[in-house]
């Protein structure tokens, strides 16, 4: 999808990315699995279509089917909403946490940052003939509702989809104005995503109260998770605060004060949540004095 010149190659891709993870999520196969996973496929279908729609009426309208040269209007505002339903932007972002909590930590990583790849090269490809009010609609319920879904959540897997549906805002609203920066931005989000869930995959993590155990079971792991947190949250001088620092100057440059103030804003919700992680993971200690119970003393079994 992304070395695609032609809607067709890149539609393709699309589809057998979304195939593809699907036997990744049902393993081990139980009903949770399989109920997220079906999840997953319908509305990654659905979306399909839509994009599918959309590449046929622009190909009949304007008779090419280069990926750069969108010029139809219905066909750009299909476009948008069929990428914000794959990448789970708000208000189409529900099936993000529902789909992340049923599924295994391992899978749940890939579909947290593997699976954001395609979409957002598309978007960045067409991004020069896309609607800015559109965008910052998007961008900004996403960033607002991301905050706001963390902060009453208790598995450690839905913290991180809705701390997702945030920051595809941070990469959707900066998209028309200056790509490269949507690029940055989702590189480090994968890189900090990634290191949180093989962190968390490593000491077996999956609710906040586990949290409290981790200095017990690795005290090395405790520390990468404490700075990859406030790192995911944009805390600076961490390399997270980078891509929001860049984007809100960006903002303000092209004089959108006020949609960098909202931003900057529903930051903090997300900052909040990620302090009570790492207030449980790392500022606590498990009620326990025998020093038996320190696994790191011993020799690793994973």
């Amino acid at each position: 999808t992304i070395f695609s010149t032609h809607w067709l190659m890149a539609w393709m891709g699309l589809e057998i990315n979304t195939l593809a993870v699907i036997p990744m999520m049902t393993y081990p196969n139980n009903m949770r699995n399989t109920e997220s996973a079906i999840k997953y496929f319908l509305m990654q279908a659905t979306a399909s279509m839509i994009i599918m729609f959309a590449i046929i009426y622009n190909s009949w309208m304007t008779n090419q089917w280069t990926l750069f040269q969108v010029s139809d209007n219905l066909a750009i505002t299909l476009m948008t909403l069929a990428l914000a339903m794959k990448l789970g932007l708000a208000p189409f972002h529900f099936w993000v946490p529902e789909v992340t909590q049923g599924i295994p930590l391992m899978s749940g990583m890939i579909l947290l940052t593997w699976q954001k790849i395609a979409p957002t090269s598309i978007m960045f490809q067409i991004s020069p003939s896309m609607n800015m009010n559109i965008l910052i609609t998007l961008a900004i319920l996403s960033t607002m509702l991301g905050g706001w879904g963390g902060l009453n959540q208790t598995h450690l897997r839905k913290i991180l989809a809705y701390s997702s549906i945030a920051h595809m805002g941070w990469m959707t609203i900066i998209v028309m104005i200056n790509p490269s920066l949507t690029i940055l931005n989702l590189i480090i989000y994968i890189i900090t995503t990634l290191t949180t869930f093989l962190s968390l995959n490593f000491t077996s993590m999956t609710k906040i109260n586990m949290l409290s155990n981790t200095w017990n079971k690795s005290t090395s792991i405790t520390i990468i998770l404490l700075l990859t947190l406030l790192s995911l949250g944009g805390l600076p001088p961490l390399t997270g605060f980078m891509p929001k620092w860049l984007i809100i100057q960006e903002l303000a440059t092209t004089n959108n004060i006020t949609i960098a103030t909202l931003l900057a804003l529903s930051a903090l919700l997300n900052l909040f949540f990620y302090m009570r992680l790492i207030y449980v993971s790392t500022l606590t200690i498990f009620p326990s004095n025998n020093s038996s119970k320190f696994q790191w003393f011993h020799q690793p079994t994973k």
